[in-house]
């Protein structure tokens, strides 16, 4: 079985354990997602079977959005609920104080990965030194938060609910928390579901129950999407049988025949009957170099 089935992510399981269940509801050995959630953590989680696995890092989208709870005054080590309260702050912060101080997490913001993530360093993953109780120097990056919006106060409870469009890379509780820190006064992550990546949004998504029953009922050819569908941003070159043949095989293929305008980038590449056989790419030269092969 080869595409990609939209999973909605449930609470409590990781990434690697919704794979699992997917795996074992298709009957698909090789089976990968494009991003990872906490357990905490619903929502959108793209997940390739078969031969789509090899187009997982060529995937044109990769912005996020999530709907995410907060709530001000408490501080943990793993910068949500789950984790062990360092601290407990007096809060005195009024509702539009905390709608003021968001607006200057928009746009291009400097985050430091949370100890308690899959970030790597020197070949460790942060969260295995996290629970040995190491904490190590780990190096900001440049993310972008394209819009922040608050969909729920209750300023007497210090309890906020908002949702977040953001680059890829985005921690959304290191977000709450150095807002927590902005306002003075702390803050938790208490929920997060996730509502949009890749370029698909979560009313696509099913959830594990209604993958085992699409299984059982022989449905599943209606769940799982073709790979192209995920590749939609990149434009479409048409060749000839002869050119997908050599194609097929690695070979590059010559702008000339294939009368196309010049442009730097990738392109998906289909055969004379509109079948898609992989991604393609124009560089500075004089051909369409093979980037990746389909394999159905």
């Amino acid at each position: 079985m080869t595409g990609i089935i939209l999973l909605d992510k449930p609470k409590d399981i990781t990434s690697f354990g919704a794979v699992a269940r997917v795996r074992r509801i298709c009957g698909e050995k090789k089976c990968g997602h494009t991003g990872t959630l906490d357990p905490m953590a619903t929502g959108v989680l793209t997940i390739m079977l078969g031969g789509a696995t090899r187009f997982c890092e060529l995937l044109p989208s990769h912005d996020k959005a999530y709907i995410a709870s907060f709530r001000l005054g408490t501080v943990t080590d793993t910068l949500d609920i789950t984790g062990k309260v360092l601290e407990t702050r007096e809060v005195n912060v009024t509702a539009e104080q905390v709608k003021e101080k968001i607006k200057g997490f928009i746009g291009e913001i400097s985050q430091l990965p949370p100890m308690y993530s899959a970030v790597s360093v020197d070949g460790q993953r942060l969260y295995d030194l996290a629970r040995q109780g190491i904490e190590v120097e780990r190096k900001a990056r440049n993310v972008t938060v394209f819009s922040i919006e608050v969909l729920y106060e209750n300023e007497q409870a210090g309890e906020y609910q908002i949702s977040v469009e953001c680059s890829s890379g985005t921690y959304i509780r290191t977000l709450i928390s150095d807002l927590g820190e902005a306002l003075g006064c702390g803050a938790v992550m208490t929920e997060l579901r996730r509502t949009r990546a890749n370029g698909f949004d979560i009313e696509n998504a099913v959830t594990l129950e209604q993958l085992a029953e699409a299984a059982e009922n022989g449905m599943l050819g209606e769940i799982v999407m073709p790979v192209d569908k995920a590749l939609e941003e990149y434009p479409i070159i048409m060749v000839t049988a002869a050119q997908a043949k050599r194609f097929r095989n690695g070979g590059e293929l010559d702008l000339q025949r294939l009368k196309y305008p010049r442009m730097i980038g990738f392109f998906r590449i289909y055969d004379p009957d509109g079948n898609f056989i992989g991604l393609g790419e124009i560089g500075c030269g004089d051909s369409l170099a093979v980037k990746r092969v389909f394999v159905g």
